[in-house]
């Protein structure tokens, strides 16, 4: 008697989506999820190049109108990006941070978000974009961890972007200065030209 066939195991489902304090909606651990775990893929479109610019460039050109900053087009290889746009592609959610617990990692032609460490049960599932400075004013950062450096940018970046900031920094704190010795000059001007008060007898 031939033995019955075993169940297929149930795949573990890792997330749920719920309001994320960083932005809008984010994706969070349903339970413990031990680091090196494929938590879910990142799916999408395969397209070419030229249409992932022309995509990027109108989505960015609607989110100077709407607010709205997603791209969710992923750099897959030198032909081809990955447009992971579509409401089933739940990776998508995941939300930036400076300090993330994933990781975004390439696997024949696939795209994985994984677990950098331990992440415990509740916690909010994030990765690091990895934007370029290219439009960096344009997308600052919410995720409130003590590492953040307050705009979306990858880490190979970061010290090209403390120096940009530091530079503004001293630019503005120069213009506040000049501004203050200024509205003194102007201050003691019309004190000086101000009428003599007769006293009183």
């Amino acid at each position: 008697m031939a033995k019955p066939k075993s169940a297929a195991a149930t795949p573990v489902v890792w997330h749920v989506v719920r309001r994320s304090s960083i932005h809008s909606q984010g994706v969070f651990a349903l339970r413990d999820i031990p680091p090196g775990t494929r938590i879910l893929e990142y799916t999408g479109e395969k397209i070419g190049k030229r249409e992932s610019e022309r995509r990027a460039n109108e989505r960015l050109a609607r989110a100077k109108v709407t607010g709205e900053a997603a791209v969710y087009i992923f750099n897959l290889n030198k032909r081809q990006d990955l447009d992971g746009s579509m409401k089933s592609n739940i990776a998508r959610l995941l939300n930036h941070s400076c300090d993330p617990n994933c990781e975004a990692i390439q696997s024949r032609g696939r795209i994985w978000m994984t677990a950098l460490r331990d992440i415990k049960k509740g916690e909010e599932l994030t990765f690091n974009y990895g934007f370029d400075l290219e439009n960096w004013s344009e997308h600052p950062c919410r995720c409130g961890t003590d590492r953040c450096i307050g705009f979306i940018a990858g880490e190979e970046y970061w010290g090209e972007l403390k120096t940009i900031l530091e530079d503004r920094a001293a630019i503005v704190r120069a213009k506040k200065k000049t501004e203050a010795s200024a509205a003194k000059k102007t201050s003691a001007k019309k004190k000086s030209a101000a009428p003599a008060k007769k006293k009183k007898r």
